[in-house]
């Protein structure tokens, strides 16, 4: 009778932390725009299955993502804000093109600090941002040298015939959620962001939606690496990212469901 309790005792001292060593893990490399939704989709992944993997998030820029992939950074899944990144890594075969998809779009919107005075106007040929922004006001976006949404900001900009005009008045940010930041905190009296990064945010008001012709269609492709290629874990969660059991959060989060 008095051994039963020694015997438990090895077993009931084991440290958590080993065992969560143990546990196989899948390294995602993701868009800063899609954290908060990958984020709530984390406990559905693991509740979906007995033994699902440890999910290890990264985020950034696409464009810092993939480069830190060319520059030999362990990530399985990579999940871009547009196709241009994604197509950098496939045309240096970093990617298992036969797993890649874009299930998820978004729309671009031009948001001031909650405060303004601005109400919600229709964004077109004949709007003139740079009056909007006063004589030492900057617009805030990612940076158009490497940043998706401000590329697809240059486009929509180049559209309207603002381009030349605001392009020395750009706050160039790093990724979308430091735009979004440089206007919250009334840095930016103006900035072009995704409408789900808006949508979170209590410190800007969405102020107009750039029409879908202003911009190419944005688009988040996902796809397996040529590391995670053979996992078979990593396989099973794009598979739960791009499927039917996660698009009701994506949609929660404002994001855009895409046909196959």
């Amino acid at each position: 009778m008095r051994r039963r309790p020694l015997l438990a005792l090895p077993l009931l001292a084991m440290p958590a932390s080993s065992r969560a060593q143990e546990a196989p893990s899948i390294t995602v490399f993701a868009a800063a725009s899609l954290q908060d939704a990958l984020r709530a989709l984390e406990p559905a992944w693991r509740a979906a299955a007995p033994g699902h993997a440890l999910l290890r998030l990264s985020f950034a820029a696409s464009s810092a993502l993939a480069r830190q992939i060319e520059q030999g950074a362990p990530a399985d899944l990579f999940m871009s804000a547009d196709e241009p990144w994604m197509d950098y890594l496939v045309e240096r075969r970093l990617i298992e093109t036969s797993t890649r998809v874009s299930p998820l779009g978004n729309a671009l919107v031009l948001v001031a600090p909650a405060s303004a005075a601005q109400a919600h106007v229709r964004l077109g040929r004949d709007t003139d941002l740079a009056a909007w922004l006063g004589p030492q006001g900057r617009l805030a976006t990612g940076d158009p040298a490497h940043v998706p949404v401000g590329r697809y900001a240059q486009a929509a900009l180049g559209w309207m015939g603002q381009w030349a005009a605001i392009a020395p008045r750009m706050a160039r940010a790093d990724n979308v959620r430091s735009a979004l930041l440089l206007v919250e905190r009334g840095e930016a009296p103006l900035g072009i962001v995704y409408a789900t990064d808006a949508a979170l945010s209590r410190g800007v008001k969405v102020i107009g939606t750039f029409p879908g012709e202003s911009h190419p269609v944005i688009t988040y492709p996902f796809a397996l690496t040529s590391r995670g290629a053979g996992h078979p874990q990593a396989r099973a969660l794009l598979a739960f990212l791009a499927g039917a059991e996660a698009a009701p959060s994506w949609q929660r989060f404002g994001f855009i469901l895409r046909a196959p």
